[in-house]
């Protein structure tokens, strides 16, 4: 199992090298940067501001430059907050990563409940109203689905706040803080799990369909065991096994869905800031945030292998 982890951990390396190649590159393609979309700058002052940033060297230089930094911890230097890139990072990401984990666990947890209650029921009345349910929300855009949910929870009913991630003018501390962030953070995650649990919820369904048609649970049902140790110990393992997979790419997945839902919500999450960022071509922020996905996507990759390797003890041997 050592020898597997290392060689999974060597593999990261060229891919995080390839994924930083690309990310700086096709930012350097696009026309423009932060000093040429401000009209307010003359010609000489652009000029100086270019070479003080360092766009007026080459790009390869610039890309040496800018890995050299990263390999010390420096993701770079936002030039529209005038800050370093991994402080403004480290203030908003948290604000994002509490939904994603959030939707991610409720997602995931849904969905195989769903998924074998519904292969286990299959044609059932269950069955057609979840599978009505699961394409109803697949169905519909976020944006829209943010807004009925504000309408219904917030403006009609009045039991939840519309957006942001504390009321205004409120001045929480300790318990009272920490309730007020979970009553505003209901709503996003509530979208991001049931734009999310549409296609997990089918994929399990599928996996448990093909597995319980197997010949070993035939046979564990000929043994006389129960039908839930037939189902829940040893045909849901195996339904699971293809999943694990999927997990490398939910959880860079959520940030990208959740920069939408932060919008609507009014979440103050790295979602809002990299559309900030685009709007003003803040480059370094958004390499620097790209960057952080690309790795986040290999560990999410790394995860899955090793969560395989222990479900698939043949996957360790090879």
């Amino acid at each position: 199992m050592r020898h597997y982890v290392v060689k999974r951990l060597l593999y990261l390396i060229p891919t995080l090298i390839g994924a930083s190649i690309l990310i700086f590159f096709l930012y350097s393609l696009v026309p423009g940067n932060f000093i040429d979309a401000d009209p307010n700058l003359t010609a000489e002052r652009k000029a100086e501001l270019s070479a003080l940033y360092g766009f007026d060297q080459p790009t390869f230089i610039r890309y040496f430059i800018w890995m050299g930094n990263l390999f010390q911890g420096d993701l770079g230097y936002s030039l529209q907050f005038q800050r370093p890139v991994s402080e403004v990072l480290g203030n908003y990401i948290w604000s994002s990563f509490i939904v994603a984990f959030a939707s991610l666990f409720l997602t995931w947890g849904i969905a195989v409940v769903i998924g074998v209650v519904s292969a286990t029921k299959q044609y059932s009345f269950f069955d057609g109203f979840v599978t009505f349910l699961v394409f109803a929300a697949m169905a519909t855009p976020s944006f829209f689905l943010g807004l009925i949910v504000i309408k219904l929870f917030a403006v009609d009913l009045g039991w939840l706040p519309a957006g942001g991630m504390t009321s205004s003018g409120m001045n929480y501390t300790g318990w009272a803080r920490m309730k007020g962030i979970l009553e505003h953070m209901i709503l996003p995650v509530l979208v991001l799990t049931m734009l999310g649990i549409g296609g997990l919820t089918r994929y399990f369904r599928t996996n448990m369909l093909e597995v319980i048609k197997m010949d070993f649970v035939r046979t564990a049902r000929a043994k006389g065991l129960k039908e839930k140790v037939v189902i829940y110990k040893h045909a849901l393992r195996n339904a699971l096994l293809p999943a694990i997979t999927l997990f490398a790419f939910e959880l860079p997945a959520l940030f990208s869905g959740a920069i939408i839902i932060e919008q609507i919500f009014n979440w103050p999450g790295i979602g809002a800031i990299y559309m900030q960022a685009f709007s003003v071509r803040d480059y370094p922020l958004l390499m620097g945030f790209t960057m952080f996905i690309a790795l986040l996507t290999v560990i999410s990759n790394l995860l899955a292998d090793l969560l395989y390797g222990v479900a698939d003890p043949r996957v360790r041997v090879k």
